[in-house]
């Protein structure tokens, strides 16, 4: 099997086209047209990893975190990053990155988060922005039910729980062919109207390309008319962060104990407790302080992320209990998900999880 294979079953789980324009992510070493011997996977690609799987003769490992993030100009092996890139490249190791394609998928790192805590009627905290299009073509009566399932088949039509999605208008249509014409319907030179259906669908962004090539397929024209807008909608079903409720409502106290037993952090920085019960938890894997104000808009009784600076905790403002479980302990279960998801996608192959612990944080 080759590496473009597994890569393929990477991006059904995690989508590049969810991940922040920030992120690096993808292939970020290694050719993915080579023969892969195993896969390991893993939370940080550092040079420990890379030694794990040239020991266990894997030859893809899929981090979720990148390894390399921004820009470099050398590859001189002075510090940890460029060591685990150089370790890489002389065995011919590939390196795949996740990060916030997974982040942002609804199945994804915060869904995690919300399972291991036991959270029920989870939703996503911020919704993505400017990743809806909407897409508008028109077609003779007969040929519409083929153009519209073509279209759905390919992604089109989904909006949040619901697929197979559409409207559809009816109306007439005008057209002359010039002398290098070919139409389908009437004559070349020749003025000719006719019933037509409007269909209008929205779908993500990314599946444009897909969506465009199941139309012209499809189509009877010889000229396919149609047109994509941007829309202002945010995805419900994509973004950064969740929220959901306890089964049963807590003490602070108990809720933090219950946080740290579950999430195995080693310590949990919080905010003043209000004395109030915590039902409705906001959570935010990795570094979430941007994300304070969405927990208070979503009426919150408690936000859980990491990376909290000092004068951040007071953006609690007396609303939410606000508390900073640590970065890789917030994230901790990703790992764990990939390699069941991969197992399940490809069979009898070689997908181990990493026995490497990369969190830089430790505790007295």
């Amino acid at each position: 099997m080759k590496i473009k294979n597994i890569i393929s079953s990477l991006e059904e789980m995690a989508p590049l086209a969810y991940a922040e324009d920030f992120d690096n992510v993808g292939l970020l070493v290694g050719d993915s047209e080579t023969e892969s011997t195993g896969v390991l996977v893993c939370h940080d690609a550092l040079e420990s990893v890379i030694d794990e799987a040239v020991a266990k003769n894997c030859n893809l490992v899929v981090c979720f975190h990148p390894i390399l993030f921004s820009g470099i100009k050398k590859i001189t092996g002075k510090n940890y990053v460029e060591r685990a890139i150089l370790k890489a490249i002389k065995n011919d190791i590939a390196i795949y990155a996740v990060h916030t394609a997974l982040d942002n998928h609804s199945q994804g790192v915060n869904k995690i988060f919300c399972d291991a805590l036991g959270l029920k009627n989870t939703k996503v905290l911020i919704p993505k922005q400017n990743f809806i299009q909407k897409l508008v073509t028109f077609t003779v009566p007969d040929n519409a039910d083929k153009v519209r399932n073509a279209m759905f088949a390919a992604g089109a039509g989904t909006i949040g729980n619901y697929d197979n999605c559409s409207f559809n208008t009816e109306g007439f249509f005008t057209f002359q062919g010039n002398e290098d014409s070919n139409p389908v319907i009437g004559e070349k030179g020749k003025l000719h109207t006719g019933e037509e259906i409007k269909i209008e669908v929205v779908f993500e962004k990314h599946l444009q390309s897909r969506i465009l090539k199941a139309l012209f397929a499809n189509h009877i024209y010889e000229e396919v008319a149609y047109e994509i807008y941007d829309l202002k909608n945010s995805h419900q079903n994509i973004g950064l962060g969740m929220i959901g409720e306890l089964e049963n409502e807590m003490e602070e106290k108990d809720f933090l104990v219950s946080v740290k037993e579950k999430m195995i952090a080693d310590g949990i920085r919080h905010s003043a407790f209000l004395g109030k019960k915590i039902k409705k938890v906001a959570v935010l894997g990795g570094s979430g302080s941007f994300a304070i104000k969405n927990a208070i808009q979503a009426g919150a009784d408690a936000f859980l992320t990491a990376d909290l600076k000092y004068h951040q905790f007071y953006e609690a403002e007396n609303k939410l209990l606000l508390a900073d479980i640590g970065h890789f302990e917030s994230e901790r279960y990703t790992k764990n998900y990939i390699v069941d998801y991969l197992r399940k996608k490809i069979l009898n192959f070689a997908i181990i999880l990493s026995e490497e612990n990369t969190n830089p944080v430790k505790y007295l």
